[in-house]
């Protein structure tokens, strides 16, 4: 009975904050901190399920902001840059191979994270981890990886481009091949610019696209079932919404609505993706794969930025 109050408490203070971070007063920086915060000193409702929550509004949210992208300009970033997102992601798989098996990695969990960090993040692990039969253990200690990767990238990725005075559209371009997760490419677009945010989307989603024959492939290495790989309808819907606002440019209004709220709810995944974080966390899993998650990071950021600025 004595404990009852206390949970109450968290869960409103939970709800509260979360509700806070949907007003424009909250970035996705703060959002994210926000949530870090409550987990680290024991806040976060333990009966609130952060992933099942993130996972559907982040697809809600997708499938919003493609009200507010231009069908012509999303095919042209799409096609100019397919060179750039298939080199990257066969760069990144073909690397991560070769550290795990230099770092003596258990393979499964550094094929998830090399698979996170090549295409987009905990949804490539959610679809590759049952295609070859990875554990919990395995999976989360992925997740727990790439989600800090994508934390800092937030704070790192706007100061580094606005120091090298990348253009709105170079900026979008990079952090979509760079940044792990569809959120975490949406927030650090979205504080740099709103051209950024619609190149970001448009260039992250075409390479999340990947996921399918990424997971056929995994299936096919490691043994696994080919019936358990997830197909991300979320993307299927976002394409549908960019060709309602081009063929109904009537409803502009809404479209124009639909995606600010978008851009918001974003900031409150962000939120819940930071309440799941936790530095006790970290420390359990060990040092290496956070070294492979680095060195990968350090690798496709670097080589991308470097494309991008003298191509």
């Amino acid at each position: 009975m004595l404990n009852s109050p206390v949970k109450n408490y968290k869960l409103w203070l939970f709800i509260l904050m979360g509700l806070f971070c949907l007003t424009p007063l909250i970035s996705s920086p703060v959002a994210l901190l926000m949530g870090f915060t409550l987990a680290s000193i024991g806040l976060v409702p333990e009966n609130i399920d952060l992933g099942k929550w993130t996972k559907k509004l982040l697809a809600y949210s997708i499938v919003g902001l493609g009200f507010g992208i231009n069908l012509p300009e999303a095919i042209e970033a799409s096609s100019s840059n397919l060179g750039l997102i298939v080199g990257s992601i066969f760069f990144t798989l073909v690397l991560g191979y070769g550290l795990t098996r230099i770092m003596g990695l258990d393979s499964k969990t550094g094929h998830l994270i090399s698979c996170g960090t090549a295409i987009c993040g905990g949804s490539a692990i959610a679809a590759v981890a049952p295609a070859i039969n990875a554990k919990n253990d395995q999976i989360a200690v992925s997740l727990a990886c790439v989600f800090l990767l994508n934390s800092i990238a937030l704070f790192v990725f706007p100061t580094i481009g606005h120091a090298l005075q990348l253009s709105q559209y170079d900026f979008g371009v990079w952090s979509a091949i760079a940044i792990h997760d569809t959120s975490s490419v949406v927030g650090a677009a979205s504080a740099y610019g709103d051209e950024a945010l619609k190149t970001a989307t448009t260039v992250k989603l075409a390479r999340a696209l990947w996921i399918i024959p990424v997971a056929l492939l995994s299936a096919i290495a490691f043994g696994g079932d080919k019936s358990k790989i997830t197909i991300p309808f979320f993307i299927i819907f976002y394409c549908v919404a960019i060709l309602v606002a081009y063929f109904v440019p009537q409803g502009q209004a809404l479209y124009s609505l639909l995606f600010s709220v978008s851009k918001q709810v974003l900031v409150l995944c962000l939120f819940l993706i930071g309440a799941a974080i936790t530095v006790k966390k970290m420390r359990a899993n060990g040092p290496k794969p956070l070294l492979l998650g680095v060195l990968l990071w350090f690798a496709i950021g670097g080589a991308s930025l470097f494309y991008i600025v003298r191509f």
